[in-house]
């Protein structure tokens, strides 16, 4: 009998969205809350032999990997996993696959969501209705101001191509990005001070790396209008943390929306739950329908072709370098 573990299953739907049923031999469990502690994640998995891991919501370091003797394989959603230590893995014969990818719009989607929550203040105007009241903001009109993307891969495009449909001017930077690539994209490629100084919004579409992390601190920030708006719905490390609740609280941009954490879920009293001009969401870019169907048929099949002894999407082969625009 294959043991299966279904971590972080916060909406209690994964045993709906995978045909499990197929997988000969086979029993899969699912648990719907999220453990922290090494010890405790011990005890839960060690008598799987596979685990399924929803994205990055807990990490799999080498020390909590070596402690799994009897785990052979991980299938974590997506094609990308930062938190597993694919050396670690490959060195004490765990094989890694990917499920696939998801809906490639949703993440991007969830970017304009919040975009236009910030810029017409829908959270406060809401809240304002149900408390008895009527209209006491002014919005921003999209059109005619400056978007900036920070990185202009599959999700920065499409967030990219959105700008320019409600008439703003758009631009863009990251490390590797040519003003040919930006140009078919219909965008104007800047360098990366100008991308801060000129963005009315700024939206952070690159993938988290030993280079990106830490990319938008105090200097950054520092460079921004006090009138423009900050987005992350890439990885929240990208950000310094302390350096944008300081930007927020002495207003030096307009405000922030974040679907991105340093720690997820982000723990009670956090600074950010009390930070001003702020929207936040609870890491949902990639929660829909689409995606998690996609997601878990992909859990399925990784788990058959590795029984199988043809193992698919593997991802702790030896490492091949890649950029970091998502």
């Amino acid at each position: 009998m294959t043991r299966v573990a279904g971590l972080d299953d916060y909406q209690r739907v994964g045993p709906s969205y995978g045909d499990w049923s197929s997988l000969p031999d086979t029993e899969v469990v699912f648990y719907d809350d999220h453990l922290t502690d090494e010890d405790a994640l011990v005890e839960r998995l060690a008598e799987f032999d596979v685990v399924l891991a929803m994205r990055e919501r807990t990490p799999f370091r080498r020390s909590l990997l070596a402690r799994l003797p009897r785990l052979k394989l991980i299938v974590t959603a997506g094609l990308r996993n930062a938190s597993i230590d694919m050396a670690a893995a490959r060195e004490l014969g765990i094989t890694v696959c990917g499920a696939g990818n998801g809906a490639t719009g949703s993440t991007a989607e969830l970017t304009w969501a919040l975009i236009l929550g910030l810029l017409r203040h829908i959270p406060a105007e809401d809240a304002r209705m149900r408390a008895g009241g009527w209209q006491h903001t002014i919005g921003l009109d999209l059109a005619g101001r400056t978007l900036g993307v920070l990185g202009l891969g599959r999700l920065g495009t499409r967030v990219a191509k959105v700008g320019l449909a409600f008439d703003m001017q758009v631009i863009a930077w990251s490390a590797n990005l040519t003003a040919e690539q930006a140009a078919a994209v219909g965008v104007t490629r800047v360098e990366k001070d100008e991308l801060f100084a000129r963005s009315d919004v700024l939206s952070v579409h690159t993938v988290l790396s030993k280079r990106t992390r830490g990319l938008i601190g105090a200097t950054e920030l520092a460079m921004m209008k006090p009138t423009a708006y900050l987005v992350n719905t890439s990885r929240g490390p990208i950000i310094d943390g302390d350096a944008l609740l300081k930007a927020l609280h002495e207003g030096s941009i307009a405000g922030a929306a974040l679907d991105v954490y340093d720690e997820e879920p982000l723990p009670p009293g956090h600074p950010l739950l009390t930070a001003p001009n702020t929207i936040l969401s609870p890491h949902i870019g990639f929660v829909t329908d689409a995606t998690y169907r996609g997601w878990y048929e992909g859990m399925v099949e990784c788990i058959a072709a590795f029984l199988a002894g043809s193992p698919v999407r593997v991802l702790n082969a030896p490492a091949t370098e890649s950029g970091d625009d998502r």
